[in-house]
């Protein structure tokens, strides 16, 4: 008996449970997304007109990707016919970039291990990360070019030159700078680019090299001249050189200021790829006044980097967007963690900061595994006092009841439910298999993940145990219970291996 027949039998036009992961489920996404949510979800997403930080944990399946996408959507919404109170999404969720281009920087002997690597990632490694898809995003939307990695909610509907004043385009160009991580074209390219979108003039700052040219052609002229009259001696010559130098002086010295900045940010900025050359290039095509006394990431230090995370904020300010929203998902699956709870407690805790969680005008929301609780509770005094877990909206668990996933169960089905029919699950079990017991049931299941593995299983095991001929449209008590009971066990079996790892 095929499972197709089963399911069209009760008004079900393609297998709700089939997926099991929300980033590729086109049944949660295309049907599910904006009606399906869990009771906590009024904590976690807050008032986008005021982002506010949130921290969750729930285990593998409780779905906690789900509720990243479903925070997506809803500021999509959201966003729509604002002009200047909208939310930029900021996700967070693809760490092996950062990680592998940060590994590289250290020593050969630390490569090798991974606890090595994570103990050296710190809160503002997190900051360069978070900025560079930030700044990247913009950069692409302003630039006109497509990516992958921009979310649906950003949209650039105005033009940069005309919303942004002087200093804010010289902010651009720098945060640009040092965070631009487009793959699509180079580095001089993408700058130049911005350059003219934004008509920065950068005449000004070639005043210095102007110098030294015209300084070192006169000399040349009047050294010719002196030659060809005969009349060139070695004190004219000698002149001739040192007030060529000097000529270049102010450009020498600018140069190495630039040098060194560009130096600083290459070394420093350790999440990313940051050329010397190319940086130092792009700061001697800004003025000195641009340049002095703007913050650089060229220390290993979290100020200078709050400092430009404000500048980016006044920037998309002025292009109609009043908050960011920090979405961090998927902190397990970095190849360097690997599931570890003790370096995804290394990879994260940096970030349990009460400065960086509570910055004005950015909303972190941080989905995190469920195993972490453990070690935050045995956190010393000073750990809680800096990171004032107690203000950060936390959910200790996302749990599921029996009776939620009931109704999840039933608002799959209904998402799949052929035109004109009205599927239940109910419909789908013998009249033995009662309600309540399905219910307990379910509370064992405890996850989303494992509600729809479940189901799927048991359709497929009561399909394979009849005929097309002879089909059978109940699935009986029988075949519930020993699917259950097997799936129960694989789970348990699962679950130690994963607290023995």
């Amino acid at each position: 008996m095929r499972t197709e027949n089963f399911l069209e039998h009760h008004g079900v036009a393609t297998n709700p449970f089939a997926e099991e992961d929300a980033q590729t489920d086109p049944v949660f996404k295309n049907r599910c997304r904006t009606k399906t949510y869990h009771p906590a979800w009024d904590k976690v997403f807050g008032d986008p007109g005021d982002p506010a930080t949130s921290i969750v944990f729930g285990e593998k399946g409780a779905g906690k990707t789900a509720m990243r996408l479903q925070i997506v959507g809803r500021l999509q919404e959201y966003n729509q016919g604002k002009a200047d109170s909208k939310v930029w999404v900021i996700e967070y969720d693809d760490f092996n970039p950062f990680l592998d281009r940060f590994a590289d920087r250290l020593p050969a002997r630390k490569q090798r291990d991974s606890s090595k690597v994570l103990a050296e990632w710190k809160l503002w490694d997190h900051m360069d990360a978070i900025l560079s898809l930030g700044v990247t995003n913009l950069v692409n939307l302003a630039l006109g070019a497509k990516a992958a990695g921009n979310p649906p909610t950003n949209q650039l509907d105005v033009e940069l030159r005309t919303q942004l004043d002087s200093h804010q385009k010289r902010d651009l160009l720098l945060l640009a700078a040092c965070y631009d991580d487009s793959l699509a074209e180079s580095f001089a390219v993408r700058t130049g680019q911005l350059r003219r979108k934004l008509r920065h003039r950068a005449l000004p700052a070639l005043a210095a090299p102007a110098l030294g040219m015209s300084l070192s052609a006169g000399l040349f002229a009047l050294l010719g001249s002196l030659w060809w009259k005969e009349q060139l001696t070695d004190v004219w010559l000698w002149m001739a050189i040192v007030f060529a130098v000097l000529g270049w002086v102010p450009w020498l010295l600018r140069w190495w200021k630039c040098h060194f900045e560009a130096r600083g940010v290459s070394k420093n900025v350790r999440a990313l790829k940051r050329d010397t050359a190319s940086l130092r290039k792009l700061f001697l095509r800004m003025t000195t006044r641009d340049l002095q006394g703007q913050p650089l990431p060229n220390k290993r230090r979290t100020d200078d980097r709050y400092e430009l995370l404000t500048k980016f904020q006044g920037i998309l300010q002025s292009l109609g967007y009043s908050g960011i929203a920090v979405l961090v998902d998927r902190v397990d699956e970095p190849h360097l963690v690997n599931g570890s709870v003790e370096l995804m407690r290394d990879f994260v805790w940096s970030m349990l900061d009460n400065k960086f969680l509570k910055q004005p005008g950015v909303g972190l929301k941080l989905l995190l595994a469920s195993e972490l609780v453990e070690h935050l509770n045995r956190e010393s005094r000073e750990f809680h006092q800096r990171a004032r877990i107690d203000k950060q909206n936390m959910i200790p668990s996302l749990d599921w009841t029996g009776e939620a996933l009931y109704d999840l169960a039933n608002a799959r089905l209904d998402a799949c439910a052929a035109d004109g029919q009205t599927p239940k699950l109910r419909a789908l079990f013998a009249e033995e298999v009662s309600d309540q017991r399905m219910i307990d049931a379910f509370a064992s299941l405890r996850v989303p993940r494992n509600l729809f593995k479940f189901l799927y299983r048991v359709i497929v095991a009561h399909c394979n145990s009849h005929t097309d001929a002879n089909p059978v449209w109940k699935i009986p008590r029988d075949t519930f219970e020993a699917t259950l009971a097997v799936f129960g066990r694989e789970q348990a079996a699962i679950d130690r291996g994963l607290s023995a790892s």
